[in-house]
């Protein structure tokens, strides 16, 4: 699709987001990094982590990045977009790694794919 042309049309899609702290870890890597590469491995779509800069969870303790401390466990949201059916699939896979807690959230929303020019689009072979 080139610009100015029309928008592309939506897919009706699943988002899943998985809050856990920054400092939560699996067999000594970060928790958060162990859900994307297993993301990856499930084949879906793509997997984004974005780290909090404030925020309280079940604790209510609350963490911020304003404190010069290396030990503050902020927030982390993992967040992945894909068929309702293939983040289904993906979700026994939290159940293992969130046994010691962690909050999940899905939200149905609507996704619109851009195709990079350097890469084919999704119905012509590629994942976009």
């Amino acid at each position: 699709m080139t610009h100015g042309t029309a928008h592309p049309g939506g897919a009706p899609a699943l988002r899943l987001t998985v809050f856990v702290g920054e400092q939560e870890a699996w067999h000594h890597k970060p928790l958060y990094a162990e859900l994307v590469h297993r993301a990856r491995r499930a084949g879906l779509a793509g997997a984004s982590v974005f780290r909090g800069v404030e925020g309280f969870g079940a604790t209510s303790l609350i963490h911020t990045q304003r404190l010069l401390s290396m030990s503050e466990d902020l927030p982390v949201a993992v967040v992945v977009v894909d068929t309702e059916e293939r983040i289904r699939a993906f979700l026994p896979e939290l159940d293992e790694l969130l046994a010691g807690g962690g909050l999940v959230t899905l939200d149905p929303c609507e996704a619109l794919t851009y195709p990079r020019p350097d890469r084919p689009a999704a119905d012509e072979g590629g994942r976009g």
